[in-house]
C-alpha cells in the first residue's frame, strides 16, 4: 500500500508528444508501443500476490491527472489499463500511460466523456472487467453504474442505490437526518422555479445558498443575501448545474456565516466494515471551489474528530455504502458541525490523506470492488505528519478567469530532501494544450512535513520552483496564501480570500525585505549576463583564455526598477573571484539590507536561480523572458518586469513620458474564450453601472459580464450560442451622452 510504489511508476512517457509533427508522432507511438510491451513483459515476471485477486484489466472513464493517477496504482498492482479520450485528447499523457486507448467522441464532454453508449462500446471492445470513474464526469452517475451492472462489468465505486441516495443532495439531507447526523436548516425538496426559490429563501431567512442537487466541486452554487441575488443566482446556478452534471435541479439551505469546511474520508467494503480517516480542511475557497487543502485541520481536536468520523460511518452504513467516499461538514467556531453533503467518489484532494496515512486510496477502491475485506482496523489509523495541497489552475488569479493555450515550458517541482516531500498529480507535459472544453486544472501540488510549518515551507519552495509558461496560472495566489500570517496561524474560514483580498487579489506587493532581495538578485543576474555578453564579444573568448579574465568587467553600479514600485533601487555589484563551489563570487550592496557575498549557481537563461542570504533565507527566482532594458522574473509567485539602468540612463529616465493605456470603457470584451449563454441587453438600452449584460460559459463555469459604467448600447455583436475568443468585442456603448449622465445623477 506504499505511496512510494505508486510514485515509482515512470511519468516521462509521452512528455513531449503534444508538440510533435504528425510524422514524428508516428515514431513516438511506435516507441511508446514498444515500451508498453516491455512493461507488460516486466509485469508478468513480478509477484502481485500481496494485492489479492482483483482484475486483469480496468478502463478509466476519465481524463487528465486523475486518469494518470489511477493508471499508476493499477500498474503497481499488475492490472492492465484502458484509457478513453476525445478527439482533443488524442495525445494526452493518460493516453500514453495506458496499455490501450479508445477514442469515444468529439471534444465536447457531452459527446465523449459523458457519452455512456460510446464508453460501453469501448469496454466491450477491450474486454475491460471493471471501470474506475475518477471524479467528475460519470463518477456520480447512477445511470452509468446501472448500465455497467447490466453488462456484468464492475464499477469501482459504490452501488447505484447508495450513489443515488447520497449523490442527490436533496435525498442525502433526508437520509442524514434519519441517520442522526447533524444537518443544516434548509428545504429538503426540489425548487420548482424562481418564485419558489424566493419563497423558500424568505422562509429560511437570509443568507441562503442555492446549490446543484446532482453535483459538487463548487459548480452550480451561489450565495444570496437578498431577493435580487436569489433571482440572479437561481439562473446562473441552474445553467452551471446543467452544463456540469446534465441536471439543473437546485436545493436551498441556510448559509452558515464564517464557517470552516472540513471533510471526513471514509472507506467501506462489501462485508459491513467502514473506516474513517483523519479530516481534511478545505476552507480556502473561491466561488465555493477549493483552492488549498490541508490534513489534518488545525481547528479539530481528537474529540471532535472522533465524533465527526463516527457520524460519517453511521451515514455510510445506513445506505450500505462500499468504496471510498467523503462526508463533508461545515464547522463553526465552537466546533459544532453540520452535514453538508456526501461525495460518492474519490475526492480531488485525496492525496493529502494518503500522505498522512500512508494508504493508497485507489488501491483500496480496487480491492473493495473485487470483494476483498478491508485489512486495516480503525485502531490502525494514525496521523503521520502534515500535508498541504495547492490546486494549480490555468486561470488569472486576479480575475478568476480560466486561461487556455499551449504549455511552452513546463517543469514540475521535485523533492529536494529525498523524503518524498513533494508530490505532483498532473496529466500534462511540456507542449500540452489547456483546452476550452475541460477543467483548467494543471496539477494537484502536494507537500508533506513532520509538522505543519515544515509542510508549509516545503510548499513555498515547491511553488517557487514550479515553472509554467504558455498560460496564465494561479501560482501567485497560492504562494501568497501559504505565506500569509493568518494562514500560518491556522485561524481562518471559508471567507479567507474575500476578507483578505476584498478588492480582489492583485499579486504580491513587495515589502522592504522582499524588494531588497529581488533587487539584489536582479543585480546578480545582470552581472552574470554582462560577463557572458562581454566574454563572447568580437575577438574575445574570455571563458576559454584565462589571460583575458582580468580585463573583464568586475564592478557594476545600477538602478533596478521593479514593476509596481515607484522608486528604483540602487544596487552595487562587485566580482570577487571564484567561490567555494567553483562559481563566480560576487559581493552585493543594496539599501535596506546588509551587503552579502554569493556564488549562486545560475546557468545563463535557465529558468531558476536560488540564493541563500546571510540570514539563512533561501530565495528562488524564475527567469521568464528577456526585455529591452532588463528581464521578466517570477518572485514569490508573482511576475515582475525588471528594468536595469546605468547611472546615466537613470538620470535621464525622469524625462521619459509614460504611455497611457487606451480606454475600453465603451465596450464589453470577452474575458476568455468560451460560448455565449445569454445576452441581456439590446441596441438602444440604457444601462446603469454594474448591470449584467451577458453571460459567458467556459470550462463549465458561467461568468456574468457587467457594464463598467452607465451607457447606451450602441451595438450587440453576438447572440446566445455563439463561440467567442478572448478579448473579442461583444457589446459596444455610445459615447457618454447627456441622458446617461442623468441616469448616473438619479442613482
Amino acid at each position: 500500500m506504499s505511496l512510494q510504489l505508486a510514485a515509482a511508476i515512470p511519468r516521462s512517457t509521452g512528455r513531449w508528444v503534444c508538440s510533435l509533427t504528425a510524422a514524428r508522432q508516428r515514431l513516438f507511438h511506435s516507441a511508446a508501443t514498444s515500451r508498453a510491451q516491455a512493461q507488460t513483459q516486466l509485469q508478468g515476471k513480478q509477484d502481485y500476490s500481496q494485492y489479492g485477486k482483483t482484475f486483469d484489466k480496468i478502463l478509466i472513464a476519465n481524463r487528465g491527472e486523475i486518469a494518470c493517477r489511477v493508471i499508476r496504482t493499477a500498474k503497481k498492482m499488475g492490472i492492465k489499463t484502458v484509457a478513453i479520450h476525445s478527439d482533443a485528447d488524442v495525445n494526452s499523457l493518460h493516453v500514453q500511460l495506458a496499455d490501450e486507448a479508445v477514442n469515444v467522441g468529439p471534444a465536447p464532454t457531452s459527446q465523449s466523456y459523458l457519452n455512456i453508449p460510446n464508453i460501453l462500446k469501448a469496454i466491450k471492445d477491450t474486454g475491460a472487467q471493471a471501470v474506475h470513474p475518477g471524479y467528475g464526469f460519470l463518477s456520480e452517475n447512477a445511470t452509468f453504474v446501472k448500465a455497467l451492472d447490466e453488462v456484468g462489468v464492475t464499477f469501482i465505486g459504490p452501488s447505484q442505490e447508495a450513489m443515488a441516495s447520497m449523490g442527490d443532495k436533496i435525498q442525502s439531507k433526508i437520509i442524514a437526518k434519519e441517520s442522526k447526523v447533524n444537518i443544516i436548516p434548509g428545504f429538503n425538496g426540489v425548487v420548482r422555479d424562481v418564485d419558489h426559490a424566493l419563497e423558500i429563501s424568505q422562509e429560511i431567512g437570509y443568507p441562503v445558498m442555492l446549490k446543484a442537487s446532482a453535483g459538487g466541486g463548487g459548480k452550480g452554487m451561489r450565495i444570496a443575501w437578498n431577493d435580487e441575488e436569489v433571482k440572479e443566482g437561481y439562473k446562473i446556478a441552474k445553467t452551471e448545474s446543467m452544463a456540469s452534471f446534465g441536471d439543473d435541479r437546485l436545493l436551498i439551505e441556510k448559509f452558515i456565516d464564517n464557517p470552516r469546511h472540513i471533510e471526513i474520508q471514509i472507506i467501506s467494503d462489501k462485508h459491513g466494515n467502514t473506516l474513517y480517516l483523519p479530516e481534511r480542511e478545505c476552507s480556502i475557497q473561491r466561488r465555493n471551489q477549493k483552492v488549498i487543502e490541508e490534513a489534518p485541520s488545525t481547528h479539530i481536536d481528537e474529540k471532535t474528530r472522533k465524533a465527526m468520523g463516527e457520524q460519517a460511518v453511521m451515514l455510510a452504513k445506513h445506505v450500505k455504502y462500499s468504496s471510498a467516499g467523503t462526508v463533508e461538514f461545515l464547522v463553526d467556531s465552537a466546533r459544532n458541525f453540520y452535514f453538508l453533503e456526501m461525495n460518492t467518489r474519490l475526492q480531488v484532494e485525496h492525496p493529502i490523506t494518503e500522505y498522512i496515512t500512508d494508504m493508497d486510496l485507489v488501491e483500496q477502491m480496487i480491492r473493495v470492488a473485487a470483494n476483498q475485506k478491508l485489512i486495516p482496523k480503525q485502531s490502525d489509523i494514525k496521523i503521520n505528519g502534515w500535508a498541504i495541497e495547492s490546486r494549480v489552475y490555468a486561470e488569472d488569479p486576479e480575475k478568476y478567469l480560466p486561461s487556455i493555450g499551449r504549455l511552452s515550458k513546463y517543469i514540475e517541482p521535485t523533492s529536494t530532501k529525498g523524503q518524498n516531500e513533494v508530490r505532483c498529480d498532473s496529466g500534462i507535459v511540456e507542449g500540452s494544450e489547456i483546452s476550452i472544453y475541460y477543467d483548467p486544472m494543471i496539477c494537484k501540488l502536494c507537500t508533506h512535513g513532520a509538522t505543519r510549518d515544515e509542510a508549509i515551507e516545503n510548499m513555498k519552495r515547491a511553488l517557487d520552483s514550479y515553472v509554467i509558461k504558455g498560460v496564465t496560472h494561479n501560482i501567485p495566489l497560492l504562494r501568497e496564501v501559504v505565506s500569509h500570517d493568518r494562514f500560518g496561524s491556522g485561524k481562518y474560514s471559508t471567507k479567507f480570500l474575500a476578507e483578505e483580498y476584498p478588492t480582489g487579489f492583485k499579486g504580491h506587493s513587495p515589502n522592504p525585505t522582499s524588494l531588497a532581495q529581488l533587487a539584489s538578485m536582479a543585480g546578480l543576474m545582470h552581472a552574470k549576463r554582462e560577463l557572458r555578453n562581454w566574454a563572447w564579444g568580437p575577438g574575445r573568448e574570455a571563458l576559454l583564455k584565462e589571460e583575458l579574465q582580468g580585463k573583464a568587467p568586475h564592478s557594476w553600479e545600477i538602478f533596478v526598477g521593479v514593476q509596481g514600485v515607484d522608486e528604483k533601487v540602487p544596487v552595487k555589484v562587485h566580482k570577487l573571484g571564484k567561490g567555494a563551489n567553483g562559481e563566480d563570487e560576487f559581493e552585493i550592496h543594496t539599501p535596506g539590507m546588509a551587503s552579502f557575498k554569493t556564488s549562486a549557481h545560475w546557468p545563463l537563461e535557465s529558468p531558476l536561480i536560488t540564493n541563500t542570504f546571510d540570514n539563512g533565507e533561501e530565495v528562488t527566482l524564475q527567469y521568464l523572458d528577456t526585455l529591452p532594458l532588463g528581464f521578466r522574473v517570477q518572485h514569490l509567485g508573482t511576475k515582475f518586469d525588471i528594468t536595469i539602468n546605468n547611472p546615466a540612463q537613470h538620470a535621464l529616465s525622469k524625462y521619459m513620458p509614460i504611455k497611457e493605456k487606451a480606454s475600453t470603457t465603451n465596450m464589453i470584451l470577452s474575458p476568455m474564450p468560451g460560448s455565449v449563454v445569454s445576452v441581456d441587453v439590446k441596441v438602444g438600452d440604457v444601462v446603469a453601472e454594474g448591470t449584467a449584460v451577458a453571460t459567458i460559459e467556459a470550462m463549465k463555469m458561467a461568468n456574468v459580464l457587467r457594464s463598467v459604467r452607465a451607457g447606451v448600447v450602441k451595438s450587440v455583436k453576438v447572440k446566445a450560442g455563439d463561440s467567442v475568443a478572448g478579448d473579442e468585442l461583444l457589446i459596444e456603448f455610445e459615447e457618454e451622452a447627456k441622458e446617461v449622465k442623468e441616469v448616473k445623477e438619479k442613482k
